[in-house]
């Protein structure tokens, strides 16, 4: 089978499994720089070599017009594409081995970036400002405390917030792609979940319903964009002259809060839908040490007063 055609199979089964932003983003990587090379090839000939002349051939691109070869980062997002491909041969169609892993990956991976986060202070000075704007306002209200993702939160509707339980379901996320707006499955299984809200959100919510003309049921409940939030998270943060942060970094800021008011790893991670408590580790540096309270109750306890 030519990789073309097997190409072909790959997205056949591949596509029903992922989101469409995601099988955008292979497509474009697919036909552009993978299908040129090796579409004419047979899947079974393809060797490391053949993979090794087409990374060099990769890294010898420059820019046109700046000069610039490609990212490290897109270098390595292309490799790991045609070796996704390979992989899904030899897992389900029998291929002996995967030529691109014999080969070796190509670029390095993206660096993460700073973790940045509001305190309470930060925000409340920040929320004084945004009141100006009240459909932003109660947008950044709900991103801050309870800690979702901005795309879970443009999915929101009126069935998803029960104000009586003071309960707030993740069931979806919202995403614009190709200018269509597509409401998809969460992240991660785990992202599916119900958190409850504090009583004064509750209360602002329901004075933002009653605000909303004709609203129903399904309708978005936050019928704004992701550039929306953006931008007026910029402006409000920069008028207050707050460091400057991203709308996701509203969802670090949160599980901050949470460290700071004493809550364990377990629990936080069940609020924000991480898909493992190791991704709530990574905020370990905010949690405040135990050595000294460890030290304070041992000394309790070899005097006997507990």
């Amino acid at each position: 089978m030519s990789f073309r055609a097997f190409v072909d199979v790959y997205r056949e089964d591949r596509t029903p499994r992922l989101k469409e932003s995601t099988c955008s983003t292979k497509k474009n990587i697919i036909n552009n720089k993978i299908l040129p090379y090796f579409g004419h090839m047979a899947v079974c000939d393809i060797s490391s070599t053949d993979v090794v002349q087409w990374q060099n051939e990769l890294l010898r691109y420059r820019d046109p017009v700046t000069g610039k070869p490609y990212s490290q980062v897109y270098l390595k997002t292309v490799h790991n594409q045609l070796s996704a491909i390979f992989n899904h041969a030899v897992r389900f169609y029998d291929l002996q081995s995967n030529p691109a892993q014999r080969a070796g990956n190509m670029g390095k991976e993206k660096p993460a970036e700073p973790m940045r986060f509001w305190t309470q202070e930060m925000y409340q000075k920040f929320s004084q400002a945004a009141m100006e704007i009240p459909l932003a306002y109660y947008c950044f209200q709900v991103l801050y405390w309870c800690g979702i993702r901005e795309g879970e939160l443009l999915a929101l509707t009126p069935e998803d917030v029960d104000l009586e339980k003071r309960k707030l379901s993740i069931s979806k996320t919202f995403q614009h792609i190709h200018g269509r707006d597509i409401v998809t499955l969460p992240k991660t299984p785990k992202s599916t979940r119900v958190i409850t809200m504090p009583k004064f959100l509750c209360d602002e919510l329901r004075d933002y319903q009653k605000m909303c003309y004709d609203l129903q049921r399904t309708d978005r409940l936050f019928p704004v964009t992701k550039h929306f939030l953006a931008n007026h998270l910029h402006k409000f943060g920069d008028r207050q002259s707050l460091p400057r942060i991203r709308v996701h970094d509203l969802r670090h800021s949160h599980v901050s809060l949470l460290i700071h008011l004493g809550f364990s790893a377990a629990a936080i991670a069940e609020r924000m839908g991480h898909e493992s408590i190791d991704i709530t580790y990574r905020y370990a540096h905010l949690f405040p040490t135990v050595q000294q309270e460890m030290a304070r109750q041992l000394e309790l306890a070899e005097q006997g007063e507990i």
